[in-house]
């Protein structure tokens, strides 16, 4: 019986496959889809994130970031990371760089899908495999969580994330931010001659649509894009619990709030490292509160933000506040990173 079986082969599970056979284990990979994987996504790792890279010997090209900065039609504000460059980086190049070094640890991805699912006391069986655990890396809209009853309702409006790239030379070694009534607009540098521009909103419309609603920006872009757009969406998942007897969930899977303050890879590799170590020393209920513990920042923040931003009277003031108090606007961020 293997020791680790992992659902999902995207960054989540290439990640939890990582450091599971880093830590001795033997894990196994269940992916349909040819890696890479591509996927609408912000396209930045934060300063931890990268860090956690690095720590699971994951070597992939980028374009360093240093800093975040929010824009609206008259104010700006700048924050600078404190502890180590950001990096851009496209979606595919961090999926092929993962693959690569799970291939080098010798970690088995077998093109199966985890439809079946069955657990006892000693184990799970699923995709015609047994392991001792199961971890669930199978996305924002997770049908393991959803099979598991592990979802919970959300009252909240609904928001969706898209996503293009432009092939023009990036103009800032920072995240750009922009800011306008009901929407922001991510605007990320990816390499030489490359910015992927994420738009997050609660409207239903095509990204031109969406674009229009921030000229100083679409002035700054080609005409045409480089690549499709490709959309996510809704984005907050609320979940009841991380763990299900010996299934645990792992990145979007394990609950998602918002693509708003650019941490989605971040935590997936954090709770990636929680998850290998409550299956390493056989405690599975531990995973609940590890996992809250590392994302609480996070949670908090997000959620206070998110918040701000359905208030119409608060909405607006909030690149104005950042841009009075540049030096609780950069801990903030700087927290976050």
């Amino acid at each position: 019986m293997i020791d680790l079986l992992v659902a999902g082969g995207g960054p989540a599970g290439l990640a939890t496959a990582i450091h599971a056979a880093l830590a001795g284990l033997e894990v196994v990979v269940a992916e349909p889809r040819p890696a890479p994987i591509d996927k609408a996504c912000g396209e930045g790792l934060m300063p931890g994130g990268v860090r956690a890279l690095a720590g699971l010997g994951v070597t992939v090209e980028g374009r360093p970031i240093h800093g975040i900065s929010y824009l609206d039609e008259r104010h700006r504000a700048d924050a600078a990371f404190r502890h180590g460059p950001a990096l851009g980086v496209r979606r595919t190049a961090l999926h092929r760089a993962l693959a690569q070094r799970a291939a080098e640890l010798g970690v088995p991805v077998l093109p199966v899908r985890v439809d079946d699912l069955g657990q006892d006391a000693d184990g799970v069986t699923a995709a015609g495999l047994s392991a001792r655990y199961l971890a669930a890396a199978d996305g924002l809209h997770s049908p393991l969580r959803r099979r598991l009853g592990l979802e919970l309702p959300d009252p909240r409006t609904a928001r969706y994330g898209l996503r293009r790239h432009y092939a023009v030379e990036p103009w800032a070694d920072h995240v750009e931010v922009h800011w306008t009534a009901g929407a922001e607009a991510y605007v990320t540098p990816l390499g030489p001659g490359l910015l992927g521009v994420a738009v997050l909103t609660a409207a239903r419309a095509p990204f031109e649509e969406h674009l229009a609603r921030f000229p100083a920006l679409a002035r700054r872009l080609p005409a045409r894009a480089a690549t499709a757009v490709r959309g996510a969406g809704p984005l907050r998942q609320r979940v009841r619990s991380r763990v299900a007897g010996r299934v645990l969930l792992v990145g979007d899977a394990a609950g998602y709030i918002d693509a708003l303050t650019g941490e989605g890879l971040s935590l997936a590799l954090a709770g990636a490292a929680q998850l290998v170590h409550c299956v390493r020393t056989d405690r599975p209920q531990e995973y609940e509160r590890r996992w809250r513990r590392v994302s609480r920042r996070h949670r908090l923040l997000t959620d206070g933000l998110l918040w701000l931003r359905s208030c119409p009277p608060l909405a607006g003031r909030i690149v104005p506040a950042a841009a009075r108090l540049p030096r609780t606007f950069t801990a903030l961020v700087n927290q976050l990173g």
